[in-house]
């Protein structure tokens, strides 16, 4: 192949021309034509070939049916369900995996499980996917990449690296996998309504919290995007290190993340500590809006009233504050130090909302408790005292004077 009269070899001299060479001599050997030469170059991703090659799938979902029994359409309905790009049947995007994956679904199909609920549990996973793949490769890059390599260096090294270490991984998402399944089992209950019913109620009375960044949008006008990100990252890391059972993490949205707790107390505790951990860090300020109520279990997240109502209080709170309804006040009255925040009008709700802003408690605060705990119970004995006695006090009293 005229590698130069096919412009493959376009502004390039010395060294980088022969690595070039060298590269495109591997990858003709590996069968790649010429239009995928010049698609790759076109897209700066002619090192990324070879490891393509090594990820890359074999076979078609038509063969796949041949050997599975699994129809070609519902692998293809798999495929987009993950995220992927639309394939044809005789398209060769699937490797020995999804023959295993294949086998799999059948048997999940034949113990019982819908369709429906295959393809929810397929969303799930292609969008946890999604992001773990994308950490995996900048990660891999972070690590493999010498400063001042080919292009052939690349391509021979990344595919090398692939080859050992992607098998390597197959265990480490399995055990992940089955340890967030028993803590799902561990945490999970099964009601006697369920049971007749012969189905999982997913509505529960839940408390929600969200918290996000404060002016995040605008940072991004005036920081680095790398830096940006680190950010995000950051309070990823203290989102998911921070909280202890029963409060759980749900998901993290770039500069927010949304908790869940059967409880209120534990989840204030949680926000206020995210808080401190946030501003010990050195992070732009977060705010936080902590509701209750029934919510509905789907797909992994929550959604309904509890939900839109933690994500509208967050709106309204103060840099540095977590916010809480009148229930998460109710529910926790003496473990914070509490003020009142005025009345809120949501949009969508037809009556404004109390809310109250939660601190930790300090001891004056806590004394303060205290004195009117105390006071409260010396009323009621003064109370008890003035109360007219029965006979059978009465009767008591003379027997032991």
């Amino acid at each position: 192949m005229d590698y130069e009269a096919a412009g493959l070899l376009d502004g390039l001299e010395g060294e980088d021309r022969a690595a070039r060479e060298r590269l495109l001599d591997r990858l003709v050997d590996e069968g790649f034509t010429l239009e995928e030469l010049r698609q790759a170059v076109q897209e700066d991703r002619l090192a990324l070939l070879l490891v393509e090659r090594v990820l890359g799938g074999r076979y078609t979902a038509r063969q796949l049916e041949q050997r599975t029994g699994l129809k070609a359409a519902q692998m293809l309905r798999i495929r987009r369900l993950l995220g992927l790009p639309e394939a044809s049947p005789d398209d060769p995007v699937f490797g020995e995996e999804e023959i295993q994956a294949a086998q799999s679904t059948r048997l999940f199909l034949d113990a019982g499980l819908t369709a429906e609920a295959i393809a929810e549990i397929t969303r799930v996973l292609g969008e946890g996917m999604a992001r773990l793949t994308a950490t995996t490769a900048a990660a891999f890059v972070d690590a493999f990449l010498e400063p001042g390599d080919s292009e052939d260096e690349v391509a021979q090294r990344f595919a090398a690296v692939a080859g050992q270490l992607i098998p390597a991984i197959d265990p480490v998402l399995s055990a992940a996998y089955k340890q967030h399944l028993a803590e799902s089992v561990r945490r999970g209950m099964l009601s006697r309504a369920e049971r007749e019913a012969g189905e999982a109620d997913r509505a529960q009375e839940v408390t929600v919290c969200f918290v996000d960044m404060v002016g995040f949008t605008g940072l991004g006008a005036e920081i680095d995007p790398r830096e940006l990100g680190s950010l995000a990252t950051k309070l990823v890391e203290l989102a998911t290190d921070v909280p202890e059972p029963p409060v759980r993490l749900v998901k993290t949205i770039g500069d927010a993340a949304m908790f869940v707790s059967p409880e209120a107390a534990p989840m204030v505790k949680v926000a206020l500590a995210l808080m401190e951990a946030v501003e010990a860090a050195d992070l732009p300020s977060l705010r936080a809006g902590v509701a209750s109520g029934t919510a509905l279990r789907s797909a992994g997240d929550f959604y309904g009233h509890a939900v839109n109502l933690a994500s509208r209080v967050t709106g309204v709170a103060r840099p540095d504050s977590v916010l809480c309804t009148q229930e998460i006040h109710d529910a926790a009255p003496d473990e914070f130090d509490w003020s009142f925040a005025r009345k809120h009008r949501f949009k969508g709700m037809s009556e404004s909302v109390p809310l109250y802003r939660a601190r930790r408690l300090t001891d004056r605060a806590a004394a303060g408790q205290t004195d009117r705990r105390g006071a409260g119970q010396a009323r009621e004995d003064e109370t008890a005292k003035k109360k007219p006695k029965s006979k059978a006090d009465r009767r008591r009293t003379r027997a032991a004077n």
